[in-house]
């Protein structure tokens, strides 16, 4: 059962759920520099909205879950998914299948289970890491860890992204160090580093926590971590966020110019039996060029700069999902007491010309009359309308468009309580 702090906050922050000091703080003196643990005490609520024992079983059992949504791992090694997925039999012959009774056997003999990507499979989940990308502006996902009594999942090791680990039930000793490799890329993980990962690990930690029920323990990108469970089953829910980097706004700005005509021509001949200097000469002639065109450019702004990394925020984060069928029928008999709004996660753009107002989205476009404008931009702005209400339409009208909208798969329905 929640809480009522809990069920409360569930429709609020998400970031402030996880966090013991106020956002801001958070941001200025725990982002991406250093650990923070926050205790169930010090936040507004527990976790049991969002995941519990029962919901692994469910997972397990009803939901023919596939490799890579789930893993299997023991004493620091990944057990092969023979060892627990097998064919689901006439009508699903699928070979990755989870099979539960072979979780059950590999969890009883200490293995942990690694549920992966419950930000796509699990509705509360889904709607928490909604939130906080919005609140961080960095794509997110979520896994569950479920561990078995005294034992220890994975070797210590570094993430390539930022994590919050949210301690659902049960209890785990974290031991966490300082990074070996400071913001690690893509390109760096920890595997590469086992020799000084192990040195560091032998230290003395920076922190050295109990995880209990409600605590929350951020822990920036490459902060070497490991954990042991305790008493009981332990569960626990891993955001990891994928922040973007100065190397994406760099990217960005190579994009803007790529185009550009200096840029375009190829290097001169360079073979053994050219000038040596002639390769310095080039690299100096195109650096001069790009930062030319750098400054030369109408689109190398930093708010254009900055939509480039909203759009590709959006490509990574796939939007809110509609429920097919209960659209159709809500569309086909569409009364005015239909709330609706724009799917959230839409990477959606509006312009207006003398055929009309178009809503475009990735591999979908709309085109309305220009009587809509005044509806789709208050949509685009994330307002929430009647569907017999939309600004600047009658209540004819407006059904009719909302019931397009509906049907194109743009709009999700909120029903008035």
């Amino acid at each position: 059962m929640t809480n009522s702090k809990t069920e409360t906050h569930a429709r609020g922050s998400a970031l402030e759920r996880c966090v013991s000091v106020r956002s801001a703080v958070f941001g200025r003196e725990y982002w991406a520099v250093q650990p923070l643990h926050s205790s169930a005490e010090s936040l507004p609520g527990d976790f049991s909205d969002l995941f519990s024992a029962a919901a692994a079983d469910e997972l397990l059992t009803d939901r023919a879950l596939r490799t890579p949504f789930i893993r299997m791992a023991k004493e620091g090694a990944v057990l092969p998914p023979e060892r627990y997925t097998a064919p689901g039999g006439f009508g699903a012959q699928v070979a990755d299948q989870v099979d539960s009774a072979m979780v059950l056997r590999e969890f009883a003999d200490g293995a942990t289970i690694v549920l992966q990507g419950l930000h796509r499979t699990w509705p509360a989940i889904q709607a928490f890491t909604r939130r906080l990308v919005e609140e961080l502006g960095h794509p997110a996902q979520v896994n569950a860890y479920i561990t078995p009594e005294s034992s220890r999942g994975f070797d210590p090791h570094y993430d390539l992204h930022d994590v919050f680990v949210l301690q659902v039930d049960g209890e785990k000793h974290w031991r966490v160090h300082a990074p070996v490799l400071v913001h690690p890329r893509a390109d760096e993980p920890w595997s590469r580093h086992r020799g000084a990962v192990a040195a560091r690990a032998a230290e003395e930690p920076v922190l050295d926590v109990m995880m209990r029920p409600g605590d929350v323990l951020y822990l920036p990108r490459g902060w070497l971590h490991s954990a042991t469970a305790l008493q009981g089953t332990t569960i626990h829910l891993t955001v990891g966020v994928a922040a973007f980097t100065g190397a994406d706004v760099v990217s960005e700005l190579v994009a803007s110019v790529s185009g550009s005509p200096a840029l375009r021509a190829p290097l001169p001949i360079m073979g053994s039996a050219a000038d040596g200097n002639r390769l310095e000469t080039a690299v100096q002639e195109v650096t001069t060029a790009f930062l030319g065109a750098l400054n030369a450019s109408s689109d190398v702004t930093p708010s254009h700069t900055a939509e480039a990394l909203r759009r590709k925020r959006r490509q990574r984060v796939r939007p809110e999902p509609v429920a097919p069928l209960a659209t159709i029928d809500t569309a086909s008999e569409l009364a005015g007491d239909v709330v609706v709004r724009l799917r959230a996660g839409l990477d959606t753009r509006v312009t207006v010309d003398s055929d009309g107002v178009h809503l475009a989205t990735p591999g979908k476009g709309l085109r309305l009359p220009l009587a809509c404008e005044a509806a789709i931009r208050a949509l685009a702005h994330h307002e929430r309308f009647g569907a017999a209400a939309l600004p600047g339409l009658d209540e004819a009208d407006s059904l009719v468009v909302t019931r397009r909208l509906l049907r194109s798969g743009l709009l999700v329905i909120e029903r008035l309580d």
